[in-house]
Formats: structure tokens, C-alpha cells, sequence
């Protein structure tokens, strides 16, 4: 080796040194994990708040749902698991904190996701589809043809009417889990009797029966012991690196509140009758328009939170027709028929208003009965002031001068003036007038009025 080749590779050397030292000194960016918080219901409010939530995760290593829930719509659910399911980055759902639980759609929501991981003292399962008044039967869920006992005939040809429904809404639930719990190689026998049987397991129990992948205590704890697991993604298997990652937390912000507050069928159904009866006050009192304007805002809020929610129409044109029938009362008495048939049918609206009973939803008979009593009693009232409105004399406009007493002021030739109700009036009268006569207004021509003297200012008895 010349010394010039020698001078040649200290030099690469040096430069392979520095190179070193550099990388050694400069910070290597640490991985960001984005965390989504979701308490309550699983409703239109949080579908669109974890819908949202995975979108933009191009930088993100993996998305964590921290899902408490008792369960929540059928149709925000498949939302939330369709998405979970096109991700493009792995999805975590950690059930947290201690004492929360998966139940019902949370439960299917864990078993779509990527990852499954509670924290110690939570809980899963009861993921059985449950109808208005619940299920048929007696409330028994729909046998197999493989349980001992089962009648394997009448398990293969149901018979008609609301159990059939319920047991399609029942096998169609099962079969959901059964294919997300092959899809993420869960127990898929638990999965089952988590419909069928509305079965449950805490956080122990769930991850020695491979229902979960992980028991964590806290968010770090989980990225700790998911690192490096391989997960499948659309575009392919990936292993996460998420020790030490950034954590991006999120909450539902002022939008996603408020419509947690709106999609809630009382809300709903206490607006739609705050903006019928506005309408109609403004409607039969115009010129004020506060109640118009606060009834029409109303009246949309509450079509807009129907529609967010599974709402059976019939019930809604019944609660409408109900309060059509008790406003018809005041205008038309019929001796309470039309006032009684309005309860019953706003009575009989609010019980079949949500198509499924599902947690955080359903529209309770007292409050029904509640509303239903609360509208009657508006009607009342307005009533009651109607009819006596009705027959109070009137206290302002030309009407009301006819027959008013008042006295002459002044009297030049054939002209006079008289004060009438505090005012000065021109008068005319058939009969001669002096001052301090006292008259009766008779009719109203423009601005002058017709009177005529009282009797006794004559001289005859009046």
C-alpha cells in the first residue's frame, strides 16, 4: 500500500468516525401514537368522533380507541368497525379506566380492532341484540340445533312474527362476531355466547381465554408490551414500535357534544314539542315573533336529531297527531274526546318511537307519560286564557270607543271639543253641546266622533 492509499483510508476513516459521532448526538424523532377517548353511548356523536380520528395518520404509528361503554347503536357500530377495519395503521381499543366496560357494541368494536387490551377490574360481553320490550318468548335467546334440549325443528323453521325478527337480529349479530373473531384469531366460542347468552368476562379472565392480547394498567404500560407485535394491515403485515412513543390524546370536542346531546330521543322529542307549540302561538298571536322563531329552531333541531337516530316515523306522526288533537280541544270542545284521543296517541307514539331499545336511547314510559301530561296542561291553560279573552271587553283600538263617556271642553259655533279617554277629540253631535256637557260616543267617522249628550245634563232624567 503506497502512502497515498494510506492517506486515502484515514481519511474515509475520519469521516466514517464523524459520521458516527453525529448520529450518536443527534435525537432520533420518536414514534406518535394517537389516543382517542370514547365515554358513553356508542352513538352518531362517537362514530364521527373516531371516524375522524383515523383519518390524517399518515405520521401516526398506531391508533389507540380508550373505550368505555355500555353499548350503544347497531348502525354506529358497523360504522366504527368498517373503519377500524379499512385503516391504513394499526387500532388499538383499550378498555380503560379501572371499571369500565366493553359491553354490547363495545364488545364487537374490541373484537374488529387489531389489538384488544383491557386494564385490570373491566369487563366485556353482553352483546345480545335486544327489541322493544324485549325478546319474544319470554326473553329467551333463540336455541341452536346443537344445545342439549334444543327442539332442532322449531330451530330450523321459527315461527312467524316478532320472534322470528328477533331471532334474525340475534343469528345476524352472531355471525358479525363470528367472522371478526376469526378475522383477528379470537375466541370465537365466546364471541358467540356473548350474543347468544349475553355472556360476560372481566379483564383476567377475557385474556386467559384469548378473547383479548393484553392486560395493561396504563396507556404506556400497553405501548410497552405491544411493541414489536406484527399485525395485518390492508397493505400488508406490520410490526409496531411504539415503546416510548408520543401520545396524542384526544376528546370529543364542543361539535361532537353537542350531538351527543341532541342524538338523545327525549331531547328530541321534548324540541319537536316546544316548536309545534311556538308555531303556534305565533300563528294565532302574529306580530311578536319570538315563538315563531324559537319554535322553528326547535322544530329543525328535532328533525335533525330523528334522523340521527333509529327512529320509527309511525311513532313520530302519532306524537304529532296527539298534539294536532289536543290543540283541536280549545278550538273545537268536544267534552274531552279530542283531548283524551290526543294523550293516548301521544302516548302510544312515544312508546313506538325508536325502532330497538339499545343503552343510553330508549324513551321511558314515565317520561312519556310526563310529556304527555306537561302538553295536556299547556292546552289547558291556553284554553282556559282563550275563553276568557274571550269575553273581556276590548281595551283598545275604534271598537273600543263606542259607548265611552267623556265631556265637552269647548264649543266654537258648530264645531266642539270633547276629552274622551284623557284625549281631546273633535265631536259632532244632532243636538247642541255646551261646555262641561257630558256625552256618549256613538259612532267613529275618521278622526272626529258622533256623540250624543246624556240626558240628565239637560235637565230630563237620564
Amino acid at each position: 500500500m503506497t502512502r497515498r492509499d494510506l492517506a486515502r483510508f484515514w481519511l474515509a476513516l475520519r469521516h466514517m468516525l464523524l459520521m458516527l459521532a453525529l448520529l450518536g448526538v443527534m435525537p432520533v424523532q420518536a414514534a406518535t401514537v394517537r389516543v382517542l377517548q370514547v365515554d358513553g353511548v356508542i352513538g352518531p356523536a362517537s362514530a364521527d368522533f373516531i371516524l375522524q380520528g383515523l383519518e390524517d395518520v399518515g405520521e401516526v404509528e398506531a391508533v389507540v380507541i380508550a373505550l368505555d361503554t355500555p353499548g350503544g347503536l347497531d348502525t354506529s357500530m358497523r360504522q366504527i368497525i368498517k373503519a377500524i377495519l379499512a385503516s391504513p395503521v394499526p387500532v388499538i381499543t383499550y378498555v380503560s379506566p379501572e371499571g369500565a366496560r366493553a359491553a354490547s357494541a363495545g364488545t364487537f368494536i374490541l373484537y374488529a380492532s387489531h389489538i384488544a387490551a383491557m386494564t385490570p377490574a373491566t369487563n366485556l360481553g353482553a352483546a345480545s341484540p335486544v327489541a322493544i320490550g324485549g325478546m319474544p318468548g319470554g326473553g329467551k335467546p333463540s336455541p341452536r340445533p346443537e344445545d342439549e334440549g334444543a327442539d332442532k325443528a322449531d330451530a330450523v323453521t321459527p315461527s312467524l312474527g316478532g320472534e322470528t325478527l328477533a331471532r334474525k337480529a340475534t343469528n345476524d349479530a352472531t355471525a358479525y362476531i363470528r367472522s371478526l373473531a376469526e378475522l383477528r384469531g379470537r375466541n370465537v366460542d365466546f364471541a358467540e355466547k356473548a350474543v347468544r347468552e349475553a355472556a360476560s368476562l372481566s379483564a383476567e379472565a377475557a385474556l386467559r381465554e384469548g378473547v383479548i392480547d393484553v392486560v395493561a394498567v396504563d396507556v404506556p404500560d400497553l405501548l410497552r408490551q405491544i411493541d414489536g407485535r406484527e399485525v395485518a394491515l390492508p397493505a400488508g403485515k406490520r410490526a409496531l414500535q411504539t415503546a416510548g412513543a408520543a401520545i396524542d390524546t384526544r376528546v370529543p370536542d364542543w361539535r361532537h357534544q353537542a350531538l351527543a346531546v341532541l342524538a338523545n330521543p327525549q331531547l328530541a322529542l321534548v324540541l319537536m314539542m316546544i316548536g309545534f307549540y311556538g308555531l303556534f302561538v305565533e300563528f294565532t298571536s302574529p306580530g311578536f315573533g319570538v315563538p315563531g322563531v324559537a319554535g322553528a329552531i326547535c322544530l329543525l333541531l328535532a328533525m335533525y336529531a330523528f334522523q340521527m337516530l333509529p327512529i320509527n316515523w309511525a311513532g313520530v306522526g302519532l306524537v304529532v297527531l296527539g298534539l294536532v288533537l289536543m290543540t283541536a280541544e280549545v278550538f273545537m270542545p268536544s267534552f274531552g274526546v279530542l283531548g283524551i284521543g290526543g294523550i293516548a296517541a301521544m302516548v302510544l307514539g312515544g312508546l313506538f318511537l325508536i325502532d330497538k331499545e339499545a343503552p343510553g336511547f330508549a324513551v321511558s314510559l314515565p317520561f312519556i307519560l310526563g310529556t304527555a301530561v306537561a302538553a295536556a296542561g299547556l292546552i289547558f291553560l291556553a284554553g282556559t286564557m282563550f275563553l276568557r279573552s274571550r269575553n273581556r271587553p276590548l281595551a283598545s283600538g275604534a271598537a273600543e270607543m263606542l259607548g265611552s263617556l267623556g265631556q265637552v271642553t269647548v264649543t266654537e259655533g258648530a264645531s266642539a271639543w270633547a276629552q274622551v279617554h284623557g284625549e281631546s277629540w273633535r265631536v259632532s253631535s244632532p243636538r247642541p253641546l255646551r261646555p262641561g256637557d257630558r256625552v256618549r260616543v256613538t259612532a267613529i267617522d275618521g278622526l272626529v266622533l258622533t256623540v250624543e249628550p246624556l240626558e240628565s245634563d239637560h235637565g230630563s232624567p237620564s
